[in-house]
């Protein structure tokens, strides 16, 4: 053991930045990272001359007056200033990615909606041309509401790079793994993993095992947050710690790129010279970060009744209005079922809320058949939705003994808002045109018996 490792009869780590090698752990901390060592400026943000000749440069994710517990931003040393990554933009068009308001006058959201699993597509997709909108909501120009999409990447991004300003990105893969090169590092995902990307960050996207399908909820408001756990107390659900941050990398590459920006839901694109993907050291809390969704550990009823689902968020990106989100992102994974004398499944239900789910793999309680993985649901606000009859049967008359639901991963995305469906969602996605009739087999049991169940 070295002098290094052992001060005053001691042992330090010898992993300072955490134990996920490539990750520092954490969700909204202030972190600090340098790919080169003196790069990052200590005891002040702008120093008169950065080290190794880098610029200085902030990047804020929140107003500067912005709360202290809620101010995001994060200091960047970096080869070139952002304005030497930008030039003359013109508009192009990206027709499958589109932003609300989107209200297509012939096509009707107002409905119960299930879609099978998009297919994989024989052309070469990027991340940008690859992106299938699914639904919209609230608006993009005021800052509020949320878009749905599916992803189908087969090609990497060869010296393109991306950023929006329009939102922040919840990437949940279902198949594939990528890569998504930042300006802050470099972040991996496979399927049970998420990524959130921040509003501004520029990004390309790399292909590691393809090809990649996935759901993307593109955040217009307040970004992500975790939930109040209340009564819960300070464990359980999703732990900060889990949470990984990637630490510096960067690249000096002179080779003639391109950068897309998504802006008030239009698409524009510059030439410059060069990699975007400079920064050298950065200190802040401002960050992409990625999650394990095998680390979710869900609370649940351990006598009778079955809980709100909003007990299993995962993530919440608050709105104006106490308590109701913006967005919720909720998981529904492996777990045990101990109720006692209770209908288990998610009970019949009407929401202000409107929820669309997506399946990532196995089978979901509520709907044994149809929704597949890969696959999506839509009940919009007030619409009426539950278990199927199969479901319905098999829970009423089961065996209540201590049950686990195995092979099981599916998510939420919850919004205060309507969901307008798209024109690809309507017309080319694989929609299933009998999901409604998954309820017609539900029987009438009342005779007016005292006592019949």
């Amino acid at each position: 053991m070295t002098d290094q490792t052992r001060m005053s009869g001691l042992v330090r780590a010898a992993t300072p930045m955490g134990t996920t090698e490539g990750y520092m752990p954490g969700f909204g901390n202030d972190f600090e990272t340098e790919a080169l060592p003196g790069a990052l400026p200590q005891g002040m943000n702008s120093p008169q001359k950065v080290n190794y000749g880098l610029y200085g440069e902030q990047l804020s994710g929140t107003a500067f007056t912005a709360p202290s517990h809620q101010n995001e931003r994060t200091w960047c040393y970096r080869i070139r200033p952002s304005v030497k990554h930008q030039g003359r933009y013109e508009r192009i068009d990206l027709p499958y990615w589109k932003s609300a308001p989107h209200i297509p006058q012939d096509v009707t959201s107002l409905g119960q909606y299930r879609w099978d699993a998009v297919p994989h597509s024989d052309d070469s997709l990027t991340w940008l041309t690859g992106m299938r909108t699914m639904t919209t909501a609230g608006d993009v120009n005021t800052a509020a509401g949320m878009a749905a999409h599916i992803y189908l990447v087969t090609q990497s991004m060869q010296d393109e790079y991306f950023y929006s300003a329009d939102g922040e990105l919840l990437v949940v893969p279902q198949e594939g793994r990528l890569r998504f090169a930042t300006e802050l590092g470099i972040i991996d995902i496979a399927p049970q993993e998420i990524a959130i990307i921040p509003r501004g960050l520029v990004y390309r996207v790399e292909v590691i095992e393809g090809p990649a399908r996935g759901f993307v909820c593109e955040n217009y408001g307040q970004k992500f947050d975790l939930p109040g756990r209340g009564p819960i107390g300070a464990n359980c659900m999703a732990n900060r710690r889990d949470f990984k941050t990637p630490v510096a990398a960067f690249e000096d590459r002179e080779v003639p790129s391109t950068i897309t920006v998504k802006w008030c839901g239009q698409f524009h694109r510059s030439e410059i010279p060069q990699s975007p993907l400079d920064v050298v050291a950065w200190h802040g809390n401002y960050a992409p970060c990625k999650y394990d969704l095998k680390t979710y550990c869900p609370v649940g009823a351990i006598l009778f009744d079955h809980p709100d689902p909003s007990i299993f968020t995962v993530l919440t990106a608050p709105s104006g209005v106490e308590g109701t989100a913006n967005i919720d992102f909720v998981l529904f994974r492996e777990r045990w079922m101990v109720m006692e004398d209770t209908f288990r499944p998610p009970w019949y239900h009407r929401n202000v809320m409107s929820e669309l789910m997506g399946n990532i793999y196995g089978q979901y309680d509520a709907k044994p058949q149809g929704f597949v993985p890969g696959g999506m649901s839509l009940h919009n606000c007030m619409l009426p939705h539950g278990p199927d009859r199969d479901a319905f049967e098999k829970a009423s008359n089961a065996d209540l003994g201590p049950d686990k639901l195995d092979n099981t991963m599916s998510f939420m995305f919850e919004t205060r808002f309507p969901q307008h469906l798209t024109e690809f969602a309507a017309r080319e996605a694989p929609l299933q045109d009998d999901y409604v009739d998954c309820w017609d087999g539900l029987e009438k049991h009342f005779d007016g018996t005292p006592g019949r169940k």
